[in-house]
This record gives C-alpha cells, structure tokens and sequence, in this order.
C-alpha cells in the first residue's frame, strides 16, 4: 500500500508549496486521522503524544477551508497555554500563509496590552493567544469573537492544569454557540471530560495512543542518588564522559532549584548552558531558546511550565534532574526528544523521597524504567539543600503537662483573683461622648423637653 502525502489531501497548492520548502511531504498519523473528522465540520477531540504533529493536524484542515474575513474580525481562534507556544504556532501559521492573505496575530501576556490592541488596527483574520489575554482583550472591545467560526484549544489538559477554566467560560460565552471545536489533548483527564460534557456537542475522538502511553523510540534509564548536590556530581560525570549528550534538556520541579543548578552547572561549564522559566523575561526566553536550537549552547534548563511550550529538534537527551510529581508530566518531559521518528533518551535522577513517585509513572505507563548502578568514580555529597533537610516539628503547648507542685506556671492565690465582670463599659453608665448613637439621641430629646 502506497503512503499518502499531503497532495492527497487536496490542499491549496500555494500551502503544498511552503510544505514542499519545509520538506514535508508525508502526513503523520495524527495528521491523517485529523483530516476528515475536521473538515465534517463536528466537534473533534483528539487524543495524541507530544510531538506527532499535532500543530499540522488542526492547522492544515481548517487552513484548507479558511475565507477571507470582510469585517476583520477573526474566524478562526487557536488558545494554547504558554507563551512559548503562541510564539511558535504563530510563526508556522505565518508560514504556511506566507502565499495567501490571511492576516495571523499571535498575543500573551506580560507585553503591553494597549500595544497589542494597535495589532488589530488592520483586521485579522486567524488569532493565536493565551486565554487570559484573550480574554482581556475582548472584554475592552479590542477584539471580537463573535464571528468566530473554528476554535482550536491546544493543549487542553495542560490549560485546564494551569488553571485556565475560568477564562475558558469567559471566552466561550463570548462567541455564538454555532462553531466547530477542535480540541488536542496529550492525556484524557477527569477535568477535560467534565469540559466536553458542558460544553461541547459529543465531540468525535480521534485516539492515536493511551494517556500515558510512553514514547517507544525514547530510551528510559534512571539512577538512584543520594541528594540535590550528588546529583550536580552525576550530572557533571555524564556531561563530561558522554560526548553524544550534545543537546540536553534539563528539569527541575520549580524555579529556585533550576536557578541554584544553573549557578553549579555554569561554574562546571562555562557558557555551554542557559536557563529558562516564568520569572525570565519573554525575550530572555525566546533567546535562550533559540541558542538552543541552533546548538550555540549545549544544554538549556528549565521547569515544568516549559514541558509544552518547548518545540525543539534534534534534543538528544531529556534529563529528569528532579522527579515530577505528576505522573503525566514525565511523559510531556520525555517527550521533547526521540521526535519525528528519531530515536531519544531520558534519564531521571532518583532520592529515597521520590521513589513513589517514579511507581506511579511506571503504573502510568505500565512500564518499569531501567535503574543503572550509581558510578562508583562519582562522588557523594553528604550537604543538603535548605528543601530536603527536617523540619524541626515543635510540641503543641496545650499538650505539655504542667508539673503539681508549681513552677513557672501555677494558679494564682485568692487574694489576687479577679472576676470578669465585663470590662469599665459594662459597669459605669456611658459617658456624653463615649455613649454610642442611640444613647446620644435619648439624652439630647430629654433635654429639648426640658
């Protein structure tokens, strides 16, 4: 049987020539399974791995139909979770309309809104944005969304994890109830479920693997470490015996510990790594990012709010420096490498603490990950961080007996004893000024009577 390419999809030959100059002929899975339930017209909800092609599976359908909007405002809205992910949807859908007159804005938060209302000053035709700014710029008549034909959420569990479903509602309620949805989700969840019973029309689901399903051409290892600093020790043997780790991605479970490894690592390696997360500014990001895609440095670390924004080839390592403590989440980690059919590895560094949690990720993907010995050449370093010392846990006082025969604390003798009898206010009549408004009243229409 003949594989099929994107000629066969009929497509405008305008947008199979730009496909043609990225070199993209043949669709992935996801992308061939998309194709038909979009252009129904019905709800669509697909289910698929991070990096299949999912971007290409919703844009090229509804590019396929896509008109030209006479009253500017748009007919086709994209909403996907971070930043990162708005800047390159925008970029690919400003490539693939380079030959035609679609007129694509792309907008998030942390810019200037009022800058970004100056955008729309010519129309536009397909926006891509966060839901909040959205949002926010629809609520100041910046923007409108009633005219809005196609909505695409990307990433939707991610979003509803964020805690996007309140703007979601918002937007919703803001365009007219007859749209198509197309909705692309990594992982099935009881809170996207609860979504498409509100408020979408019994989507079709189109299912390229299991939530949870882990990739097969990623290589899964893992090692057992004592603490954050004999991890920095692991982390700068591997660095320095393995040459094929050229392009490395780093994750840390939160901002201060990807700071504190980027210090340790930056000392050990010298501008071969940088460090992105939410404090960094969008153009620190965007720089580093790009830095990294063109491997000018080595390796780039970064938190789990970068898991889905990342799109970047040719990683050759995904390295778990802290166990996430969502199990899905290892699987959009691991998944920044071993894509478009490429073969990749992830190695997750392991304490005592997180040893539950690499069980729930193996119970996810039903699948155990391969431990290695710890090298013995590796030092151990016995230091902890400030987060994985005891806390001193102090006694209740309430609990702590009182010894009988006095001490510091002891009942007081009669004499000394004084009864509650309800404060100076309770006892003596109020003064003119002390008196409250009613009081105030009674005396005053007493004296006009006199």
């Amino acid at each position: 049987m003949e594989k099929l390419t994107f000629a066969d999809f009929d497509l405008p030959v305008k947008i199979l020539d730009v496909l043609a100059d990225l070199e993209l002929f043949e669709p992935t899975p996801i992308q061939e399974k998309s194709l038909k339930p979009i252009l129904s017209g019905r709800d669509v909800m697909g289910i698929a791995q991070t990096g299949t092609g999912k971007t290409l599976a919703y844009l090229l359908p509804v590019l396929k139909t896509w008109k030209y909007s006479k009253t500017g405002n748009p007919t086709v809205l994209v909403l996907v979770p971070t930043r990162e992910l708005v800047v390159q949807v925008t970029e690919i859908l400003e490539k693939l309309t380079e030959n035609i007159t679609a007129r694509v804005i792309g907008i998030y938060g942390g810019k200037n809104i009022n800058t970004q209302k100056l955008l729309f000053n010519n129309g536009c035709d397909i926006l891509v944005g966060t839901p909040g700014r959205v949002m926010d710029l629809s609520i100041d008549n910046a923007i409108s969304l009633k005219e809005v034909q196609k909505l695409i959420i990307d990433e939707f569990d991610e979003m509803l994890n964020l805690g996007f479903r309140p703007q979601l509602t918002h937007i919703f309620e803001m365009m007219k109830e007859k749209r198509q949805n197309i909705l692309f989700s990594a992982t099935m969840t009881e809170a996207v479920d609860g979504m498409l019973d509100e408020y979408f029309a019994s989507p079709v689901e189109i299912s390229l693997a299991k939530s949870g399903t882990p990739l097969e051409k990623i290589e899964q290892t893992a090692y057992k470490v004592e603490n954050f600093n004999t991890k920095i020790n692991l982390l700068e043997d591997l660095l320095k015996k393995d040459t094929d780790m050229s392009k490395v991605l780093i994750f840390n479970n939160n901002k201060k510990h990807a700071d504190l490894l980027f210090t340790k690592i930056d000392e050990l390696f010298p501008e071969q790594f940088d460090v992105i997360h939410s404090n960094k500014s969008q153009n620190y990001r965007l720089k580093a990012m790009k830095s990294f895609e063109n491997e000018e440095i080595r390796g780039l670390i970064t938190t789990d709010v970068m898991a889905r924004g990342l799109d970047i080839s040719n990683i050759t390592h995904v390295i778990n420096f802290e166990t996430p403590d969502i199990p899905e989440q290892y699987i959009h980690r691991i998944g920044r490498t071993g894509r478009a059919d490429k073969e990749g590895k992830a190695i997750t560094f392991v304490t005592k603490k997180e040893e539950p949690l690499i069980l729930d990720i193996e119970l996810l993907m039903d699948k155990e990950l391969k431990f290695i010995d710890f090298p013995e050449g590796v030092k151990i370093n016995p230091n902890k961080i400030a987060s994985e010392k005891d806390e001193v846990v102090m006694k209740n006082p309430a609990q702590v007996k009182l010894n009988e025969g006095g001490g510091a604390f002891h009942e007081k003798k009669a004499k000394n004893t004084k009864e509650n009898w309800g404060g100076p206010s309770k006892r003596k009549a109020p003064k003119k000024f002390g008196a409250n408004r009613a009081q105030q009243k009674a005396i005053s229409k007493s004296k006009r009577k006199k």
